[in-house]
Order: C-alpha cells, then structure tokens, then sequence
C-alpha cells in the first residue's frame, strides 16, 4: 500500500507566523505531529510520504503514485481540506481523514471515503484490520478515551527538519477545566492523560539525535493539567535529559494556576521552558463567569502574569471579546490590560462556538447561531451577539489597531522586559547562533529598522534592550519580528 499523509494548508493566521518565518527562510511554524503520529501507526510495509501543503505542494505525480490519502486538519483548515478532497477524487485515490475538523463535522464530507474519528489510537486499528479482510466500514468512532501511553514515536523520518521553525511532541491529553466556548474536553475528555516519562525522554532524544536545536512545542492544551505527575515525574526526567545539551527550548500552553505555584515555575524553567501560552479571554469577572472560566476568576490578573514573567517564563496570551456580557467598555479595556500586563503576543479573536461545545448546544437552542466558525481570529463569529454586531465588529478593529500598531506594541516588549526575570540556565537553552539567525538579524534592521513604518520604535526598543537589557537583545529583535507577522494579519500595513 503507498500512502499520502496530507496537512492542509494553513490560511494567513495569528499563529502561522507566515510574516515572520520569511526572515529565517522556514515555510511553516510546525509540522503536523498528529499525522506524523498515525504515520507511525501505519503497517511498517506500507509506503508512507508526508506532504504537507505549508511546505510544498501536492502534485499530480504524488497523486498517481499512491493507493490511498490520509489528511487530518482543524476547522482552520478546512478551504485547503475541500480542494484536497476534489484532487484526490478525481485521480481515484480513496481518502481517509480524521482530526477535530472531521470529528467535529463529518456530516459534511460525503466525499470522504473513510472517516478515522477521534482518537486514532482506538479506531484507527480496527479500520487497518477491516481493510486487511476487504471489509472496511465507512466511519469509525468511540466515546472511549485512548491509554496514550501507548501511542508511538512519531515518524518524524517522514519530515524536511529544515523547513519548519520548531518541533512539537505531547504529553499529555484533556483538561480538568471546563469553559463553555473549548472543544478541548468535547474532544479528550476532563481526566489528563499523560505519557511515561521516558516516552518524552524517547521522542527528546530522537529529535536531539537527528539534529534538532531549535524550538520545541509541548502542544498539551493545558501542560499543567497533572501537576502531580509534572513534578514528582516528567519535570525531573527532563532536568536531568537537559544536562550537557544545547539549544532546543521549550514552550507550552497552561492554565493561570500556574501562577500558584512557584516550585512548579521554576522546575518548568529548570526543564528549558521559557514560553507559556494561557488562555486569559477577559477581564471583565461577568464574561469570566459567563464562561465558566472559573481558574481565571476573583484573582488580579495582572499581579498573576507577572508572577509567571518575573519566575522566568514569557506569556503569551489568548483574549476574546462578544460574551453576552460585554459592554462597548470591554475595547478599551483589553487594550489596557494587554498593554499593562506586558502581554507582547496576544492573540484576540471574537467569540465563536465550536461544535461540540457547551456554548454551541446553548446557543443553538437561543436560535444565535451562524453555520461553522472559522477557526481563525479575523474578526469573523458563527454567533449572534448581545452587543450590536456593527459595534462589536468596530469595538474589535480598534483593539487590533491599537495593539499591533508600532508604538503600542514595542512598548508593550518594554514592559515585559523590565518584569522578566532571566533565568541563569538559559545559556544552555539557547538556540545556537548560526547564519541563518545572522541573516534574520541583518534583514531585521534593513526591513523594520529603515524601511519599516515603526522603524522609530524599532530603534528605541533595539537600544533600550542593548543599554538595559543586553542580554535580551535576540529576542528583542525576535518580537519585532513577530510584529511585523501580526501587523500584516491584522492588515495594518
């Protein structure tokens, strides 16, 4: 059997960071680790090729060459899923897909031949088996959750290292919270399911051995969900794995408890994390509550996130806007509280309502709904909102404006600056300086520091760091680019 595992394309988002990989010459920020993971599943015998659309493109040969395609993807993706779907039909070639898009939605792919739901682990065997014995069935579900202890390494042998800015590997799945608008307990359930330690161990030493330095993405929707586990087991191990190693960083997404625990922030540290992307949304207590956003709730928030920026860690920060119970005060205020909170990425998008979720089943019976979501922060909703839409389509243009304009975001880089905490290991995580990171530097100060429409701001922030914070530099000049990325997003130039 010769197979295609095929990644969507991703469009021109927050996180594709399309912008900003053009200045270290990589074509996309990560690469698909769930299709790389059934690829491991798949029969050794089996031709297995990756062809990931955010890298290259899928060809007429690649078509002709293979028995059959697998494609996972998330809603985002789906513009780029329905091309594939039509290319892969009329070259004959029999489909299999799975991933949250198809799990969430797949009664509107009635021409996919063969629908892997959830999580693979558990109906992606009895499909292999069933297709052995020339009696495949169509869809494959189960409400069981998967004993991820058992999930393979990877094929990242299927992988072009070299085009993608970082590496991602999981821990951990489900989260004990439960927030209205999340599909992430729709779809692995509220009990966090973790790995052994030595199958992070294993999938670490794999990536090291093949070369890997760079950045490498733990992609647990909440890290911290077993901290238990985290610190009498996995955050150990990976202590002891960093010893006499270079390079390869690590960053992840947690909940805002994490602020709660010091010992927990500086074994993360320890570990080589330097990035933590938490799911604030709000503010305003009303919305928090509306939400159930319980973790995020009666706390300063502020105080908070400079807890986790003064223990050594970067916040990068996730907001909406469009609960029932914003008022047009809410603009102005996430504008503030980014800004205060030296929050240099923050990604804002409207609220919109994933099938599956809490808020979906509420609002459908309320008669609010808007067909799909995009899955994608450009100012888009799949739901009526309280607030006039004109005001809130209006209220969301001007946080955007505001935040990723040039003065606002590098001073925002200057907060954070002044809060963070440098840890003294961070020698040893750093990525190694080479060429390629010495021609992004160069292009950084010809294209932001003379062309560029900031390029005062730019320079005030470039010696600012250089006087101040010498040691910051880097990624001083790394946020500068990341702005340009979300200032494009944005289309504020």
């Amino acid at each position: 059997m010769k197979v295609l595992l095929i990644y969507p394309e991703f469009p021109d988002t927050f996180w594709s960071f399309k912008h900003a990989l053009k200045f270290i010459h990589k074509k996309a920020a990560q690469p698909p680790l769930g299709l790389l993971t059934v690829g491991a599943m798949l029969p050794e015998e089996w031709s297995k090729r990756l062809v990931d659309l955010n890298v290259t493109k899928l060809t007429e040969k690649d078509l002709e060459w293979a028995d059959m395609a697998f494609i996972s993807a998330m809603v985002v993706q789906r513009t780029s899923v329905d091309q594939i779907i039509k290319r892969c039909k009329k070259a004959g070639v029999k489909t299999v897909a799975g991933g949250p898009l198809f799990t969430g939605e797949f009664e509107q792919f009635e021409d996919v031949d063969y629908l892997i739901l959830n999580e693979a682990e558990l109906t992606l065997p009895p499909f292999l088996e069933a297709l052995q014995a020339g009696n495949p069935e169509r869809i494959y579900s189960t409400t069981s959750f998967a004993d991820i202890r058992q999930t393979p390494v990877p094929a990242w042998e299927l992988l072009d290292m070299h085009s993608y800015a970082a590496m991602s590997l999981q821990f951990s799945r489900g989260c004990p919270f439960n927030c209205e608008f999340c599909n992430v307990t729709t779809l692995f359930g509220h009990r966090p399911r973790v790995k052994d330690a030595q199958q992070i161990i294993d999938e670490l030493d794999t990536l090291y051995r093949l070369g890997w330095r760079d950045r490498t993405f733990f992609v647990d929707d909440n890290f911290i969900g077993n901290k238990r586990y985290l610190k009498k087991e996995l955050l150990p191990r990976l202590i002891q794995w960093r010893q006499g190693k270079k390079g390869m960083p690590f960053n992840t997404e947690a909940s805002l408890n994490l602020s709660d625990d010091p010992q927990l922030m500086e074994m993360m540290v320890k570990a080589g994390f330097n990035t933590v992307f938490i799911g604030i949304e709000t503010p305003d207590e009303g919305s928090l509550a509306e939400c159930n956003k319980i973790q995020n709730k009666n706390r300063n928030l502020v105080q908070c996130i400079k807890k986790i920026q003064r223990a050594g860690l970067e916040v990068q920060g996730g907001f909406i806007v469009g609960f029932d119970h914003d008022t047009p005060s809410i603009f102005r205020r996430q504008v503030e509280f980014i800004q205060k909170a030296g929050i240099v990425t923050a990604m804002v998008g409207m609220l919109q309502a994933p099938v599956g979720t809490r808020l979906y089943e509420r609002l459908k019976k309320e008669g609010r709904l808007l067909g799909s979501m995009s899955g994608n922060t450009d100012g888009t909703t799949n739901i009526i909102p309280r607030m006039d839409a004109a005001l809130l389509s209006k209220g969301y243009r001007y946080i955007m404006d505001k935040i990723y304009s040039p003065k606002y975001y590098y001073q925002r880089i200057q907060v954070f600056f002044k809060e963070y905490k440098k840890p003294s290991i961070t020698p040893r995580i750093t990525i190694p300086l080479n060429f390629r990171y010495l021609l992004a530097f160069f292009r950084a100060n010809f294209q932001l520091g003379l062309v560029g429409k900031g390029r005062f701001h730019y320079w005030r922030i470039f010696f600012w760091t250089l006087l101040h914070k010498p040691g910051l530099l880097p990624q001083a000049v790394t946020f500068a680019v990341y702005g340009y990325h979300f200032r494009k997003v944005a289309k504020l130039s």
